[in-house]
């Protein structure tokens, strides 16, 4: 519904005051080439009423469908405390922390998150977060392409088995930097990349190489392998990884002989509702040595005049706060309500929590593939270890289950083949920690129920 609180009047005394006729006269540096001169796409304005109606019927669409999909984006349980915590004015409202006189209880809590991260990753320095884990991938590609001092390239490696739509946000933030993203190849028989799918870059120079744990297809990688093989070729290794799967893993601080520049990813899952889609946060951490280097904020604990403690923006390296050439990122206000959530759901959890929530969500994947591969036409297609995602081979195309089983309230997963064209007819699952024996059984059955399964199940009895 549009608002303007400017009357016509008060339009034309302003035009009269600066010199000119009418508003587009102000914009008259911009080339007519660069305008957009009509806006097909855009709807008329619509009342409050109809706006609420809209949101209310969209809304509906995410609802009754039991989730058996991950692909990035995780349904894990949300203490119920958590957002009625960060619900409230404090936090809720809470802007960017520029006067640390009055906003010492949001920076100490971006402190007690960022101490938290790098307790969980394994790092020296984690900032106050980012807009989300594909971002946070780019400005770690930037990062390592200024700060990898043993390297000339502005080359970056970057496996097919990281998120695709990480892959394709990296290319469009780096692209206009002159960076140049090498896609290696993953192994059809494993899933994951493999030494030997590295080697043939080995002569080349190259700044860094990205190593996902677990990867897109929910398995593991051999981390301490890469990591060793990326220090060797002179180049940075960052760990892209879920912080759920990093509480049973080892931390990507610990990857190889000395652990990893940088380890990035996607908070969602911590405390963080899929929200269809967002808002979500990114994470980032990173080695000591190298913070000088690391976009967005850092918090820091300090003592004040009457050597009380107190909390303050320690580094803030964006061209707002210094010259445009020393900037390291234009990344500007963080996630900061979603990392509020975020560190009251690490604090209510803990350690331990953390772990029970992966080995539950581990378990529960474990069951969901034994159960659905007892059905004649369908397979597991990695045979390696795996985190709570799994690929499943299916006699027909994955989005055709997926869109079958919707009709039956099931979310069935994330078909592969659009993305992955070598993996005709799979489907990603994942069961996390909510997901029942009672649903997966109904999983069972839905799929066994499909036209398509029944056909197969047929065929093979015929051909038997």
């Amino acid at each position: 519904m549009p608002f303007i609180p400017h009357t016509l009047q008060e339009e034309q005394e302003m035009l009269q005051a600066l010199g000119v006729t009418k508003i587009d006269d102000l914009f008259d540096e911009i080339p007519q080439s660069l305008r957009n001169v009509t806006l097909d796409k855009v709807p008329e304005g619509i009342t409050e009423l109809e706006l609420t109606q809209l949101m209310q019927a969209r809304a509906a669409q995410d609802q009754g469908l039991i989730c058996f999909a991950g692909a990035g984006a995780y349904e894990h349980h949300i203490p119920a405390a958590v957002w009625d915590i960060a619900s409230r004015g404090e936090f809720y409202t809470a802007y960017t922390p520029y006067q640390a006189e009055a906003s010492q209880g949001t920076l100490q809590l971006l402190y007690e998150y960022q101490t938290m991260m790098t307790q969980l990753m394994g790092m020296e320095v984690s900032n106050a977060s980012m807009y989300d884990g594909a971002s946070a991938l780019a400005e770690a590609v930037l990062m390592a392409i200024r700060g990898n001092r043993q390297s000339k390239s502005r080359t970056v490696l970057m496996p097919r088995t990281v998120h695709p739509a990480y892959r394709r946000a990296v290319r469009d933030i780096v692209s206009h930097a002159d960076i140049k993203i090498i896609e290696i190849p993953f192994c059809l028989e494993k899933g994951i990349t493999t030494i030997e799918l590295l080697e043939k870059f080995a002569p080349e120079d190259f700044a860094a190489l990205v190593i996902p744990q677990p990867n897109f297809f929910g398995q593991l990688e051999q981390v301490d392998a890469l990591t060793t093989w990326a220090h060797e070729h002179d180049a940075w290794a960052i760990g892209l990884v879920n912080p759920i799967a990093t509480a049973l893993l080892k931390a990507p601080g610990q990857w190889g002989d000395t652990g990893v520049e940088v380890a990035c990813g996607e908070g969602q899952s911590l405390g963080i509702p899929l929200a269809s889609g967002g808002p979500y946060f990114g994470f980032f951490c990173c080695k000591k040595e190298h913070v000088r280097q690391m976009p967005g904020r850092l918090i820091g604990l300090t003592n004040d005049t009457d050597g009380k403690r107190g909390f303050t923006l320690t580094l803030q390296a964006r061209e707002q706060h210094i010259r445009r050439g020393k900037a390291t990122s234009n990344i500007c206000t963080n996630q900061g309500l979603m990392v509020t959530a975020a560190t009251i759901f690490m604090s209510l959890v803990g350690a331990e929590g953390l772990k029970r929530v992966a080995a539950s969500s581990l378990a529960n994947t474990q069951a969901l593939v034994k159960s659905l591969t007892q059905l004649d036409a369908v397979e597991t297609v990695f045979p390696l270890a795996s985190f709570h995602e799994k690929v499943l081979r299916l006699p027909v195309a994955g989005a055709q289950v997926v869109e079958e089983l919707a009709q039956q309230g099931i979310l069935a997963g994330y078909a592969l083949e659009k993305e992955y064209p070598e993996l005709p007819n799979t489907l990603l699952v994942c069961a996390t920690e909510v997901r029942t024996a009672e649903e997966i059984e109904k999983y069972k059955a839905a799929l066994k129920n499909c036209t398509f399964i029944s056909t197969t199940v047929d065929q093979l009895k015929v051909h038997a």
